[in-house]
């Protein structure tokens, strides 16, 4: 997901799209504690993924 991506997005299709990545986190963390997930990557790059909406969904609230 691009910086430049997410820039371009009103905030209600923020708001969905970090919805969507704080479900993905949650089932990636079941898979990791029932041993089904291989490639345990996904989550950290899920992690930034939903720090990158909140960081922009910031900086549109403060304009």
């Amino acid at each position: 997901m691009n910086l430049s991506e997410l820039r371009g997005k009103d905030q209600p299709a923020l708001t969905k799209e970090l919805n969507d990545l704080l479900k993905a986190q949650f089932s990636l963390r079941m898979q990791i504690a029932t041993q089904q997930l291989n490639n345990t990557s996904q989550l950290k790059k899920v992690r930034r993924d939903i720090a990158r909406v909140k960081t922009v969904m910031n900086l549109k609230d403060a304009k």
